[in-house]
């Protein structure tokens, strides 16, 4: 993973990289650019990173089958008390103008030392609205069709989360796999987290992958029906009772996709 994680930009190791002009964001991005160097000379071929300067976005947690507990969004229970973004609000315009600088930048030396960029969309997508002023443009479907056509590139792509893709939707279930094969007819997906969730947009929770609203085998059959080459991984997976409840939930889907 690229030094661009997905919590607010503040606990990011590369904090001003999506804040907006400074000398500080030349320098991460040009250290980002290092990095993507040094990938090349050590043999690691992509490297995943995150567009958002709010983080995740979630609510109370739910309980689920068997006691697991399950992150969950409900944008009506979102704190809105929390005021205007410490570092500035950020409407469209100017999150679109900030994305384009770093990959203006950063593109390139991808391309030119082969390392794929894989980008996961903003989770959650809260569609055009704002939340304490900033704009999560990479947060809905369209959105991301813009992203990759971007200084369109085969080095420029997706990290695709299946459970935040489908977290965008009215209807995940149903609509889910002609947005797989958009990007992937387009070959612009580097890495797949696969995850289920139940509900959709504005309000949902993460469950495990056989219980939720998308045919996750249906998922399964469209990334190899365009020819999908790379990784399939477990993603926020249900914490079960236990000492290491997140890593019991991390076999369980592994198990799950392993079967599939």
């Amino acid at each position: 993973i690229l030094p661009l994680e997905s919590g607010p930009a503040r606990t990011n190791s590369a904090p001003h990289v999506f804040l907006g002009p400074s000398p500080e964001r030349d320098r991460e991005i040009n250290q980002i650019c290092d990095l993507i160097r040094n990938m090349s000379q050590a043999g690691i071929p992509a490297g995943r990173y995150n567009i958002t300067i709010l983080g995740h976005l979630r609510t109370e947690r739910r309980t689920g089958r068997g006691g697991a507990t399950l992150s969950s969004f409900e944008y009506d229970k979102l704190d809105q008390s929390l005021g205007e973004f410490e570092d500035g609000a950020a409407d469209a315009d100017e999150m679109w103008q900030r994305i384009d600088y770093f990959l203006s930048r950063v593109v390139p030396v991808a391309a030119e030392h082969k390392i794929r960029l894989a980008c996961h969309p903003q989770d959650p997508g809260i569609g055009t609205r704002t939340y304490r002023g900033v704009a999560r443009i990479v947060g809905t479907v369209e959105g991301l069709k813009k992203f990759v056509d971007m200084h369109d590139n085969p080095y420029h792509g997706l990290n695709f989360c299946i459970g935040t893709v489908s977290e965008m939707l009215e209807k995940p279930g149903e609509e889910i796999y002609d947005v797989i094969r958009y990007f992937g007819e387009r070959k612009k997906l580097f890495n797949i987290h696969f995850r289920n969730i139940k509900g959709g947009f504005l309000n949902f929770v993460e469950v495990f992958p056989d219980e939720g609203d998308v045919n996750m085998l249906k998922a399964l059959c469209m990334l190899k029906a365009v020819d999908y080459p790379y990784m399939v991984m477990p993603d926020h997976v249900p914490g079960i009772s236990g000492e290491t409840s997140g890593a019991v939930g991390f076999a369980y889907c592994f198990g799950y996709i392993h079967a599939l």
